[in-house]
């Protein structure tokens, strides 16, 4: 029966809206600062109050909606200052992984990571500055995935489902996908030669550089 199939409350109801609402936040449908109505929001993803109630109530433990005092929930708005620091976070712990893939990562690991610059360096020559920002995103991904160091990736996990309103930004800004290409070919290079501190170094480098951009 449908209703078995997606129950409208309990555990597997408030996982469905969570995992709904989080995917919304991520993929820009639901603004920075845009009201999260639980009547609104239950009736959409057909779920009770209490279950919209209890995903808003993890989704702030992410860090991805914020609690205003009799106002209700809203996505959360994350100044440049913020994204900053969680930027300089990220400098130190994606800096680990790439160390980490470069002695870890397979062949069949590296050969992805160079087709994935490829297709950027396309994406970049292209015009096509959404389909860089989303293989940018999944470069890194793939960068922590192949590290193995599960505790890390599940910190940046968080720290960047923050900052995917200022990805795409810089993304869209003139001449930034150019800049950045480079710098994740230097990312890319270092890994595929194994070299776990010069992979540091690169990524350390691109962060840095992503930091004086998020200033400008």
């Amino acid at each position: 029966m449908p209703n078995e199939a997606r129950p409208s409350t309990g555990e597997q109801a408030k996982q469905h809206a969570l995992a709904q609402l989080r995917q919304a936040i991520l993929h820009g449908e639901m603004a920075p600062a845009q009201r999260l109505v639980e009547n609104e929001l239950a009736e959409q993803f057909g779920v009770t109050r209490a279950s919209i109630r209890a995903a808003l109530i993890d989704l702030e433990a992410q860090g991805l909606v914020e609690r205003i005092r009799n106002r209700g929930s809203r996505v959360r708005v994350v100044t440049v200052e913020e994204a900053v620091a969680i930027t300089e976070c990220r400098m130190v712990l994606e800096g680990l992984c790439a160390a980490k893939a470069a002695v870890a990562a397979g062949d069949e690991q590296l050969a992805e990571l160079t087709e994935l610059g490829t297709a950027m360096t396309k994406a970049v020559a292209d015009g096509e500055p959404v389909t860089y920002s989303d293989l940018n995103h999944e470069l890194h991904t793939r960068i922590r995935e192949f590290s193995g160091q599960r505790t890390a990736l599940e910190l940046l996990e968080r720290l960047n489902a923050q900052l995917v309103r200022h990805r795409f930004q810089l993304a869209l800004r003139p001449g930034r996908p150019q800049q950045s290409l480079n710098e994740h070919l230097a990312m890319i290079e270092a890994i595929r030669a194994r070299d776990p501190e010069a992979a540091e170094t690169a990524v350390r480098a691109h962060l840095s550089s992503v930091i004086e951009a998020l200033r400008d």
